[in-house]
Protein backbone atom coordinates (compact mmCIF):
# COMPACT_ATOMS: atom_id res chain seq x y z
CA UNK A 1 0.00 0.00 0.00
CA UNK A 2 1.08 3.29 -1.27
CA UNK A 3 2.59 5.76 1.80
CA UNK A 4 1.91 9.61 2.07
CA UNK A 5 2.46 12.38 4.13
CA UNK A 6 -0.53 13.88 6.43
CA UNK A 7 0.51 17.28 6.04
CA UNK A 8 3.56 19.28 5.55
CA UNK A 9 5.32 20.93 8.58
CA UNK A 10 5.54 24.71 8.67
CA UNK A 11 9.04 25.87 7.41
CA UNK A 12 11.34 25.83 9.88
CA UNK A 13 9.38 23.91 12.58
CA UNK A 14 12.18 21.39 12.70
CA UNK A 15 8.56 19.06 12.76
CA UNK A 16 8.93 15.69 11.27
CA UNK A 17 5.51 15.24 9.01
CA UNK A 18 3.20 12.38 10.05
CA UNK A 19 3.48 9.85 7.33
CA UNK A 20 1.23 6.34 6.89
CA UNK A 21 -0.59 3.84 4.63
CA UNK A 22 -4.14 5.62 3.96
CA UNK A 23 -5.71 3.36 1.89
CA UNK A 24 -9.02 4.58 -0.36
CA UNK A 25 -10.52 7.88 0.89
CA UNK A 26 -12.81 7.67 3.73
CA UNK A 27 -12.75 3.56 4.01
CA UNK A 28 -8.72 3.75 4.55
CA UNK A 29 -8.03 0.55 6.99
CA UNK A 30 -11.63 0.63 8.94
CA UNK A 31 -12.37 -2.96 8.51
CA UNK A 32 -9.06 -4.31 9.14
CA UNK A 33 -8.75 -2.03 12.21
CA UNK A 34 -11.97 -3.28 13.67
CA UNK A 35 -11.36 -6.89 13.04
CA UNK A 36 -7.39 -7.64 13.02
CA UNK A 37 -5.99 -4.98 15.54
CA UNK A 38 -3.27 -6.24 16.97
CA UNK A 39 -2.20 -7.64 13.59
CA UNK A 40 -2.85 -3.38 12.06
CA UNK A 41 -0.95 -1.83 15.10
CA UNK A 42 2.18 -4.18 15.05
CA UNK A 43 2.45 -3.83 11.34
CA UNK A 44 1.86 0.16 11.12
CA UNK A 45 4.49 0.33 14.23
CA UNK A 46 7.19 -1.49 12.45
CA UNK A 47 6.48 0.42 9.15
CA UNK A 48 5.81 4.13 10.88
CA UNK A 49 6.73 4.05 14.03
CA UNK A 50 4.78 5.57 16.82
CA UNK A 51 2.71 8.27 14.83
CA UNK A 52 1.01 7.62 11.97
CA UNK A 53 -2.44 8.30 10.07
CA UNK A 54 -4.66 6.47 7.49
CA UNK A 55 -8.63 6.91 6.50
CA UNK A 56 -10.76 6.02 9.96
CA UNK A 57 -14.40 5.83 9.36
CA UNK A 58 -14.36 8.75 7.24
CA UNK A 59 -11.74 10.59 8.79
CA UNK A 60 -8.16 11.23 8.94
CA UNK A 61 -6.74 9.71 11.46
CA UNK A 62 -3.60 10.11 13.30
CA UNK A 63 -2.76 6.73 15.46
CA UNK A 64 -0.64 7.49 18.29
CA UNK A 65 1.60 4.33 19.22
CA UNK A 66 3.57 3.56 22.83
CA UNK A 67 2.99 4.97 26.23
CA UNK A 68 5.43 8.20 25.57
CA UNK A 69 2.75 9.27 22.87
CA UNK A 70 -0.33 8.38 24.77
CA UNK A 71 0.90 10.87 27.74
CA UNK A 72 0.77 13.49 25.35
CA UNK A 73 -2.23 13.63 23.91
CA UNK A 74 -3.89 12.69 27.21
CA UNK A 75 -2.14 15.13 29.11
CA UNK A 76 -2.45 17.65 26.96
CA UNK A 77 -0.61 20.36 28.56
CA UNK A 78 -1.13 22.69 26.14
CA UNK A 79 -5.02 22.55 25.46
CA UNK A 80 -4.30 21.53 21.61
CA UNK A 81 -6.58 18.18 22.17
CA UNK A 82 -10.34 18.45 22.61
CA UNK A 83 -12.58 15.70 23.89
CA UNK A 84 -16.05 16.32 22.54
CA UNK A 85 -15.95 17.03 18.94
CA UNK A 86 -13.97 13.80 18.34
CA UNK A 87 -15.97 12.00 20.81
CA UNK A 88 -19.17 13.39 19.34
CA UNK A 89 -18.09 12.36 15.77
CA UNK A 90 -18.29 8.79 17.06
CA UNK A 91 -21.48 8.70 20.03
CA UNK A 92 -22.58 11.94 20.11
CA UNK A 93 -26.22 12.11 19.05
CA UNK A 94 -26.19 9.28 21.50
CA UNK A 95 -24.54 10.08 24.81
CA UNK A 96 -25.14 14.08 23.91
CA UNK A 97 -23.11 15.97 26.58
CA UNK A 98 -21.88 13.45 28.57
CA UNK A 99 -18.70 14.42 30.72
CA UNK A 100 -16.43 12.77 28.36
CA UNK A 101 -18.16 14.57 25.85
CA UNK A 102 -17.45 18.06 27.71
CA UNK A 103 -13.93 20.13 27.46
CA UNK A 104 -11.74 22.85 28.98
CA UNK A 105 -13.53 25.24 32.07
CA UNK A 106 -17.17 23.66 30.98
CA UNK A 107 -15.82 20.36 31.87
CA UNK A 108 -13.99 20.66 34.89
CA UNK A 109 -17.19 22.46 36.02
CA UNK A 110 -18.82 19.64 35.81
CA UNK A 111 -16.48 17.36 36.64
CA UNK A 112 -16.20 18.99 39.97
CA UNK A 113 -19.96 18.84 40.68
CA UNK A 114 -20.25 14.97 39.62
CA UNK A 115 -17.28 13.99 41.99
CA UNK A 116 -19.74 14.48 45.04
CA UNK A 117 -21.49 11.45 43.64
CA UNK A 118 -18.31 9.49 43.82
CA UNK A 119 -16.97 10.18 47.54
CA UNK A 120 -15.84 7.52 49.87
CA UNK A 121 -19.47 8.09 51.99
CA UNK A 122 -21.00 7.25 48.54
CA UNK A 123 -19.08 4.59 47.82
CA UNK A 124 -19.61 2.75 50.79
CA UNK A 125 -23.71 3.37 50.23
CA UNK A 126 -23.42 1.70 46.91
CA UNK A 127 -21.32 -1.22 47.95
CA UNK A 128 -23.93 -1.79 50.75
CA UNK A 129 -26.59 -1.32 48.31
CA UNK A 130 -24.90 -3.70 45.69
CA UNK A 131 -24.00 -6.80 47.75
CA UNK A 132 -27.97 -8.20 48.47
CA UNK A 133 -28.54 -7.24 44.52
CA UNK A 134 -25.21 -9.06 43.68
CA UNK A 135 -26.28 -12.59 45.46
CA UNK A 136 -29.69 -12.64 44.00
CA UNK A 137 -28.50 -12.40 40.44
CA UNK A 138 -25.92 -14.88 40.89
CA UNK A 139 -28.12 -17.51 42.72
CA UNK A 140 -30.54 -17.20 39.30
CA UNK A 141 -28.03 -18.60 37.16
CA UNK A 142 -28.23 -22.35 36.11
CA UNK A 143 -25.17 -24.42 36.15
CA UNK A 144 -24.57 -26.32 33.00
CA UNK A 145 -22.63 -26.73 29.84
CA UNK A 146 -23.37 -24.07 27.41
CA UNK A 147 -23.72 -21.30 30.10
CA UNK A 148 -23.16 -18.04 27.84
CA UNK A 149 -21.15 -15.66 30.76
CA UNK A 150 -21.58 -12.74 28.90
CA UNK A 151 -24.65 -12.60 28.49
CA UNK A 152 -25.84 -13.52 32.08
CA UNK A 153 -22.88 -10.95 32.87
CA UNK A 154 -24.71 -8.29 31.05
CA UNK A 155 -27.87 -8.77 32.50
CA UNK A 156 -26.49 -8.82 36.43
CA UNK A 157 -24.69 -5.35 35.36
CA UNK A 158 -27.63 -3.42 34.45
CA UNK A 159 -29.90 -4.93 37.21
CA UNK A 160 -26.90 -3.68 39.39
CA UNK A 161 -26.77 -0.40 37.44
CA UNK A 162 -30.68 -0.06 37.96
CA UNK A 163 -30.40 -0.51 41.82
CA UNK A 164 -27.33 1.34 42.48
CA UNK A 165 -27.33 4.12 39.39
CA UNK A 166 -30.84 4.46 39.57
CA UNK A 167 -32.59 3.54 42.49
CA UNK A 168 -35.68 2.65 40.49
CA UNK A 169 -37.39 -0.54 40.22
CA UNK A 170 -38.20 -2.07 36.94
CA UNK A 171 -40.04 -5.54 36.00
CA UNK A 172 -38.48 -7.74 33.75
CA UNK A 173 -39.67 -6.35 30.36
CA UNK A 174 -38.58 -3.09 31.42
CA UNK A 175 -35.23 -4.06 32.06
CA UNK A 176 -34.89 -5.39 28.94
CA UNK A 177 -36.05 -2.60 26.93
CA UNK A 178 -33.97 -0.03 28.70
CA UNK A 179 -30.77 -2.98 28.16
CA UNK A 180 -31.69 -3.13 24.36
CA UNK A 181 -31.53 0.58 24.26
CA UNK A 182 -28.05 1.12 26.01
CA UNK A 183 -26.82 -1.73 23.35
CA UNK A 184 -27.91 0.33 20.44
CA UNK A 185 -26.81 3.39 21.35
CA UNK A 186 -23.18 1.92 22.35
CA UNK A 187 -23.16 0.04 18.70
CA UNK A 188 -24.77 2.86 16.96
CA UNK A 189 -21.02 4.89 17.47
CA UNK A 190 -19.04 2.49 14.99
CA UNK A 191 -21.75 2.64 12.35
CA UNK A 192 -20.22 2.33 8.98
CA UNK A 193 -23.16 4.74 7.71
CA UNK A 194 -23.95 7.51 9.09
CA UNK A 195 -27.46 8.49 8.88
CA UNK A 196 -30.61 7.20 9.86
CA UNK A 197 -31.33 4.50 7.48
CA UNK A 198 -34.87 2.82 9.05
CA UNK A 199 -32.69 -0.89 10.78
CA UNK A 200 -29.46 0.33 10.58
CA UNK A 201 -27.16 1.11 13.48
CA UNK A 202 -27.42 5.01 12.98
CA UNK A 203 -31.20 4.78 13.31
CA UNK A 204 -31.43 2.40 16.19
CA UNK A 205 -29.01 4.44 17.84
CA UNK A 206 -30.84 7.83 17.95
CA UNK A 207 -33.74 5.82 18.50
CA UNK A 208 -32.64 4.30 21.97
CA UNK A 209 -31.17 7.70 22.90
CA UNK A 210 -34.80 9.24 22.81
CA UNK A 211 -35.70 5.92 24.70
CA UNK A 212 -33.38 6.48 27.65
CA UNK A 213 -34.37 10.54 27.46
CA UNK A 214 -37.82 9.74 28.14
CA UNK A 215 -36.87 6.79 31.14
CA UNK A 216 -34.76 9.48 33.16
CA UNK A 217 -37.08 12.24 32.73
CA UNK A 218 -40.10 10.34 33.93
CA UNK A 219 -38.31 9.64 36.81
CA UNK A 220 -36.29 12.75 37.74
CA UNK A 221 -38.91 14.53 39.45
CA UNK A 222 -39.37 11.85 42.30
CA UNK A 223 -35.74 11.43 42.32
CA UNK A 224 -35.27 15.12 42.90
CA UNK A 225 -37.94 15.08 45.83
CA UNK A 226 -37.05 11.74 47.52
CA UNK A 227 -33.10 11.53 47.12
CA UNK A 228 -31.56 7.97 47.80
CA UNK A 229 -28.00 6.41 48.37
CA UNK A 230 -28.81 5.74 44.12
CA UNK A 231 -26.05 7.84 41.65
CA UNK A 232 -29.30 9.35 40.07
CA UNK A 233 -30.09 10.95 43.41
CA UNK A 234 -26.74 11.97 44.03
CA UNK A 235 -26.27 13.76 40.80
CA UNK A 236 -29.51 15.34 41.63
CA UNK A 237 -28.47 16.27 44.82
CA UNK A 238 -24.82 17.07 44.18
CA UNK A 239 -23.54 20.66 45.29
CA UNK A 240 -20.24 22.80 45.06
CA UNK A 241 -19.36 24.60 47.63
CA UNK A 242 -20.22 27.85 45.77
CA UNK A 243 -23.79 26.59 45.38
CA UNK A 244 -23.57 25.04 41.83
CA UNK A 245 -25.74 22.36 40.92
CA UNK A 246 -26.73 20.38 37.80
CA UNK A 247 -30.00 21.14 35.47
CA UNK A 248 -32.46 18.54 35.07
CA UNK A 249 -31.33 17.94 31.46
CA UNK A 250 -27.57 17.70 32.77
CA UNK A 251 -28.80 15.19 35.32
CA UNK A 252 -30.61 13.20 31.92
CA UNK A 253 -27.25 13.48 30.01
CA UNK A 254 -25.37 12.53 32.53
CA UNK A 255 -27.04 9.50 33.54
CA UNK A 256 -27.25 8.67 30.15
CA UNK A 257 -23.34 8.62 30.06
CA UNK A 258 -22.55 7.31 33.16
CA UNK A 259 -25.03 3.70 32.87
CA UNK A 260 -23.66 2.97 29.65
CA UNK A 261 -19.69 3.87 30.96
CA UNK A 262 -20.26 1.56 34.25
CA UNK A 263 -22.65 -1.07 32.32
CA UNK A 264 -20.87 -1.67 29.16
CA UNK A 265 -17.18 -1.50 30.42
CA UNK A 266 -18.07 -3.60 33.78
CA UNK A 267 -19.21 -6.19 31.76
CA UNK A 268 -16.43 -6.59 29.17
CA UNK A 269 -13.79 -6.63 32.41
CA UNK A 270 -15.84 -9.56 34.31
CA UNK A 271 -16.77 -11.14 31.01
CA UNK A 272 -12.55 -11.03 29.98
CA UNK A 273 -11.52 -12.03 33.80
CA UNK A 274 -14.29 -15.06 33.80
CA UNK A 275 -12.62 -16.19 30.71
CA UNK A 276 -8.78 -16.11 31.53
CA UNK A 277 -9.78 -17.75 34.79
CA UNK A 278 -11.86 -20.32 32.71
CA UNK A 279 -8.61 -20.76 30.55
CA UNK A 280 -6.09 -20.90 33.94
CA UNK A 281 -7.52 -22.73 36.14
CA UNK A 282 -4.81 -22.99 38.76
CA UNK A 283 -5.77 -18.66 38.92
CA UNK A 284 -9.07 -19.41 39.82
CA UNK A 285 -8.60 -21.59 42.50
CA UNK A 286 -5.78 -19.21 43.56
CA UNK A 287 -8.77 -16.54 43.67
CA UNK A 288 -11.08 -18.90 45.46
CA UNK A 289 -8.81 -19.38 48.25
CA UNK A 290 -7.96 -15.83 48.76
CA UNK A 291 -12.38 -15.04 48.87
CA UNK A 292 -13.11 -18.54 51.14
CA UNK A 293 -9.94 -17.45 53.53
CA UNK A 294 -11.42 -13.64 53.95
CA UNK A 295 -14.54 -15.33 55.77
CA UNK A 296 -17.08 -13.46 54.29
CA UNK A 297 -20.10 -13.89 51.47
CA UNK A 298 -20.06 -10.14 51.45
CA UNK A 299 -17.20 -7.50 50.50
CA UNK A 300 -17.31 -4.23 52.74
CA UNK A 301 -15.80 -1.64 51.60
CA UNK A 302 -12.57 -2.20 54.28
CA UNK A 303 -12.22 -5.48 52.21
CA UNK A 304 -11.45 -3.92 49.06
CA UNK A 305 -7.29 -3.78 49.29
CA UNK A 306 -6.99 -7.09 50.74
CA UNK A 307 -8.51 -8.87 47.02
CA UNK A 308 -4.91 -8.68 45.99
CA UNK A 309 -5.70 -11.69 43.52
CA UNK A 310 -8.65 -10.55 42.12
CA UNK A 311 -6.75 -7.11 41.87
CA UNK A 312 -4.40 -8.68 39.70
CA UNK A 313 -6.55 -10.80 37.32
CA UNK A 314 -8.69 -7.55 37.00
CA UNK A 315 -5.76 -5.48 36.01
CA UNK A 316 -4.28 -8.12 33.89
CA UNK A 317 -7.61 -8.39 32.26
CA UNK A 318 -7.83 -4.43 31.75
CA UNK A 319 -4.23 -4.51 29.81
CA UNK A 320 -5.33 -7.50 27.58
CA UNK A 321 -8.61 -6.48 26.55
CA UNK A 322 -9.22 -2.54 27.37
CA UNK A 323 -13.04 -2.08 27.75
CA UNK A 324 -12.67 1.22 25.87
CA UNK A 325 -10.32 0.28 23.15
CA UNK A 326 -9.18 3.74 21.96
CA UNK A 327 -9.92 7.34 23.01
CA UNK A 328 -9.71 10.03 20.30
CA UNK A 329 -8.98 13.53 20.68
CA UNK A 330 -9.36 16.21 18.25
CA UNK A 331 -6.62 18.72 17.31
CA UNK A 332 -8.35 22.40 18.09
CA UNK A 333 -4.83 24.12 16.49
CA UNK A 334 -1.43 22.98 15.35
CA UNK A 335 0.26 20.97 17.34
CA UNK A 336 3.31 18.10 17.37
CA UNK A 337 3.23 14.73 19.47
CA UNK A 338 6.42 13.15 19.90
CA UNK A 339 8.24 15.47 16.85
CA UNK A 340 5.27 14.79 14.49
CA UNK A 341 3.73 17.78 12.83
CA UNK A 342 -0.42 17.08 14.20
CA UNK A 343 -2.62 20.28 12.27
CA UNK A 344 -5.53 21.66 13.33
CA UNK A 345 -8.57 19.88 12.68
CA UNK A 346 -6.80 16.48 12.74
CA UNK A 347 -8.30 13.55 14.94
CA UNK A 348 -5.76 11.42 16.72
CA UNK A 349 -6.58 8.57 18.12
CA UNK A 350 -4.76 6.62 21.39
CA UNK A 351 -5.85 3.19 20.88
CA UNK A 352 -5.46 1.30 24.00
CA UNK A 353 -6.37 -1.89 23.41
CA UNK A 354 -3.39 -1.92 21.38
CA UNK A 355 -1.67 -0.05 23.06
CA UNK A 356 -1.15 -2.45 26.26
CA UNK A 357 0.20 -5.59 24.05
CA UNK A 358 3.52 -3.36 22.96
CA UNK A 359 6.17 -5.79 23.42
CA UNK A 360 8.48 -2.99 24.15
CA UNK A 361 6.73 -2.26 27.10
CA UNK A 362 5.49 -5.99 28.16
CA UNK A 363 7.54 -8.69 28.25
CA UNK A 364 5.44 -11.83 26.18
CA UNK A 365 2.74 -9.35 25.67
CA UNK A 366 0.28 -11.71 25.01
CA UNK A 367 0.11 -14.47 27.82
CA UNK A 368 -1.96 -13.49 30.29
CA UNK A 369 0.39 -13.08 33.36
CA UNK A 370 -1.19 -11.46 36.47
CA UNK A 371 1.68 -11.62 38.46
CA UNK A 372 3.21 -8.72 36.17
CA UNK A 373 1.39 -6.38 38.75
CA UNK A 374 3.17 -7.98 41.71
CA UNK A 375 4.90 -5.99 44.20
CA UNK A 376 8.15 -7.65 43.01
CA UNK A 377 7.56 -7.19 39.17
CA UNK A 378 5.07 -4.02 38.82
CA UNK A 379 5.64 -3.84 35.09
CA UNK A 380 2.89 -1.30 34.84
CA UNK A 381 5.73 0.78 36.20
CA UNK A 382 8.02 0.99 33.20
CA UNK A 383 6.11 3.94 32.48
CA UNK A 384 3.10 6.36 33.69
CA UNK A 385 0.92 5.71 30.45
CA UNK A 386 1.69 1.62 30.03
CA UNK A 387 -1.50 0.95 31.58
CA UNK A 388 -4.08 3.31 31.51
CA UNK A 389 -7.37 1.76 30.49
CA UNK A 390 -9.33 4.66 32.73
CA UNK A 391 -7.40 7.44 30.46
CA UNK A 392 -5.39 10.05 31.72
CA UNK A 393 -4.81 13.89 32.33
CA UNK A 394 -7.99 15.76 33.16
CA UNK A 395 -10.55 13.35 31.14
CA UNK A 396 -9.57 10.38 33.37
CA UNK A 397 -12.33 8.14 34.10
CA UNK A 398 -14.04 9.62 37.46
CA UNK A 399 -16.01 6.54 38.02
CA UNK A 400 -12.48 4.14 38.58
CA UNK A 401 -12.58 3.54 42.03
CA UNK A 402 -16.81 2.50 41.39
CA UNK A 403 -15.50 -0.15 38.49
CA UNK A 404 -12.71 -1.51 40.96
CA UNK A 405 -15.27 -2.16 43.76
CA UNK A 406 -17.56 -3.73 41.67
CA UNK A 407 -15.79 -6.08 39.96
CA UNK A 408 -14.27 -7.04 43.38
CA UNK A 409 -17.75 -7.19 44.97
CA UNK A 410 -19.16 -9.05 42.19
CA UNK A 411 -16.30 -11.96 41.18
CA UNK A 412 -15.48 -12.24 45.27
CA UNK A 413 -19.23 -13.97 45.39
CA UNK A 414 -18.93 -15.44 42.05
CA UNK A 415 -15.92 -17.42 43.33
CA UNK A 416 -17.75 -18.47 46.37
CA UNK A 417 -20.96 -20.28 44.22
CA UNK A 418 -19.39 -21.58 41.09
CA UNK A 419 -16.47 -23.00 39.46
CA UNK A 420 -16.41 -22.50 35.96
CA UNK A 421 -14.40 -23.95 32.90
CA UNK A 422 -13.93 -24.36 29.23
CA UNK A 423 -12.28 -26.79 26.76
CA UNK A 424 -8.45 -27.04 26.55
CA UNK A 425 -8.74 -25.44 22.88
CA UNK A 426 -11.00 -23.01 23.05
CA UNK A 427 -10.38 -19.53 22.19
CA UNK A 428 -12.73 -17.17 22.15
CA UNK A 429 -13.81 -15.46 19.01
CA UNK A 430 -13.16 -11.56 20.24
CA UNK A 431 -15.73 -8.68 18.34
CA UNK A 432 -13.61 -5.77 18.39
CA UNK A 433 -15.86 -3.98 15.96
CA UNK A 434 -17.23 -1.81 18.52
CA UNK A 435 -16.56 -2.06 22.18
CA UNK A 436 -14.63 -5.41 22.80
CA UNK A 437 -17.18 -8.77 23.36
CA UNK A 438 -17.24 -12.78 22.25
CA UNK A 439 -19.37 -13.20 19.79
CA UNK A 440 -20.61 -15.99 20.88
CA UNK A 441 -21.11 -14.85 24.38
CA UNK A 442 -18.43 -17.10 26.35
CA UNK A 443 -19.84 -20.75 26.98
CA UNK A 444 -18.54 -21.94 29.84
CA UNK A 445 -19.58 -25.11 31.90
CA UNK A 446 -20.94 -23.36 34.97
CA UNK A 447 -20.70 -26.19 38.19
CA UNK A 448 -21.97 -25.07 41.62
CA UNK A 449 -20.08 -25.70 44.71
CA UNK A 450 -21.05 -27.61 47.86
Amino acid sequence: MATRVLAAPPAGSGLKPVVGAPGLPYVGNTLAVMRRPFDVSRDRYARFGPVSWSWLLGQRTVTVQGPEAAEVVLVNRDKAFANGPAWSFFIGPFFTRGIMLLDFEEHLHHRRIMQQAFTRRRLEAYQATMAPSIGKGLDAWETGRGFKVYDHVKQLTLDLATDVFMGVDLDRAEADRINGAFVDAVRAGTAYVRFPVPGLRWHRGLRARRTLEEFFRTHLPAKRRDGGDDLFAALCAAETDDGHRFTDEDVVNHMIFALMAAHDTTTITLTTMAYYLAKHPEWQERLRDESVALGKEVLDFADLDAMTGIDAVMKESLRLVSPVPALPRKAVKDTQVLGYHIPAGTTVVVPQLTNHRMPDVWPDPDRFDPDRFSPERREDRAHRYAWSPFGGGAHKCIGLHFAGMQVKSVMHQWLLRYRWSVPGRYTWPLDTTSLPSPKDGLPVHLERLS
